[in-house]
C-alpha cells in the first residue's frame, strides 16, 4: 500500500517532467468509486475514467455508446473515490468533433466532474481541437495508434504501425499532439520497438497499452488486470488477480447457506430483550382472539 507521501496528487508538471526524470508513471482506468479507492490506496499516479466503461460497466459491445452524461457521472464517482489522485477524463465518441463542442464537453469534465485533465483521441487530424483545448487552459492529452473511436475504419481491433509507412504516420500524429501543447500521449496496440523509437523523438511523456515497455508509463484497465471483467482478455492485459473467481465462489457459498437455512445465523441477526419479546408475544396472542 502506498505511503502518505505517495498519495499526494500528482501535478501536470510532475507528469511532464517524468520524461526527464525517468520515473515510470502508472495509469489505471477505473469506472467507479470503489475501484478509484483501490487505485489511490495502491499508489496509482493517474486514475483514468475511460469510455471503456461503456463495455465494462454497461455491457455494450464497444465504447461508441458512451455519452458525456455517462462519463461525467462516472467521473464524479471516481473523483470522490480518489480525492488525492490525478483524474484524467476520456472524452467519448463525437464529443469533440468541433472546437465548440470539445470546449463545452471538456469544461464539463473539469467543472462538473472535478477532473484534472481530459483526453480526446487523434493526432494530426485533431490537432486544431487539441490546441483549442490547451489554449483555453484545459490540460489535454491524446490517444493514437489503435483509436477505439475510429476502429471501424481500421476494420476491427488491429495492431497499428506494423509497416514503416504506418509507423511514420503514428510519429507524425505524435509530433502534432506535442506541437498542440498536450502534456502526454497514449499509444495503443503499437509494436514495442515502434512505440519506443517514437517516444524517443518526443519531449512529452508517453504511456502505452499494448505498446511495450519502452514508453514512459503504462496504462491498463483496472477491471482487466484484477480479473473482474472476463468477457475477453486482450493480449496486452496481465491478470494480477482473479476477483471474479473469488466473487463467484463467495456468492455461491451465500446461495448454498440461504438454501440450507444456515444464513443468517445468530451472529448476523439482531437480538431483542427477552421480557419485551414475551410482552410482544402476549400482545400478538391477544390480538388473535379479537
Amino acid at each position: 500500500m502506498a505511503d502518505e507521501k505517495e498519495k499526494k496528487k500528482r501535478t501536470i508538471t510532475e507528469i511532464r517532467e517524468s520524461k526527464k526524470t525517468g520515473e515510470k508513471m502508472v495509469y489505471m482506468s477505473v469506472p467507479d468509486y470503489t475501484s478509484a479507492q483501490w487505485a489511490e490506496m495502491a499508489g496509482v499516479d493517474v486514475a483514468v475514467v475511460g469510455d471503456s466503461l461503456a463495455m465494462i460497466a454497461h455491457g455494450h459491445a464497444n465504447t461508441i455508446p458512451a455519452t458525456m452524461d455517462m462519463m461525467v457521472l462516472h467521473s464524479e464517482a471516481v473523483r470522490r473515490g480518489a480525492p488525492n489522485t490525478f483524474v484524467l477524463g476520456c472524452m467519448p465518441y463525437q464529443s469533440y468533433n468541433t472546437v465548440d463542442r470539445a470546449l463545452s464537453n471538456a469544461t464539463r469534465f473539469m467543472q462538473d466532474a472535478g477532473a484534472d485533465a481530459v483526453k480526446p483521441q487523434g493526432g494530426k487530424s485533431q490537432a486544431h481541437i487539441l490546441k483549442a483545448l490547451v489554449d483555453a487552459g484545459i490540460p489535454t492529452a491524446s490517444h493514437i495508434g489503435l483509436t477505439p473511436h475510429t476502429v471501424a475504419m481500421f476494420g476491427g481491433f488491429k495492431i497499428q504501425g506494423r509497416t514503416a509507412d504506418a509507423a511514420m504516420k503514428i510519429l507524425e500524429d505524435a509530433l502534432a499532439i506535442e506541437d498542440a501543447g498536450c502534456f502526454m500521449l497514449e499509444f495503443e496496440a503499437v509494436p514495442a520497438k515502434i512505440a519506443t523509437l517514437i517516444s524517443q523523438q518526443l519531449e512529452i511523456p508517453t504511456i502505452g497499452i499494448g505498446a511495450g515497455v519502452g514508453t514512459d508509463g503504462q496504462i491498463l484497465l483496472g477491471y482487466d488486470l484484477l480479473g473482474v471483467f472476463t468477457d475477453f482478455k486482450p493480449k496486452f492485459t496481465k491478470r494480477y488477480a482473479k476477483l471474479t473467481e473469488v466473487a463467484v465462489a463467495g456468492i455461491s457459498e451465500y446461495v448454498r447457506e440461504v438454501k440450507e437455512g444456515k444464513f443468517p445465523d445468530d451472529d448476523h441477526s439482531y437480538g431483542v430483550d427477552e421480557a419485551e419479546f414475551e410482552k410482544f408475544t402476549a400482545m400478538v396472542e391477544k390480538r388473535k382472539q379479537i
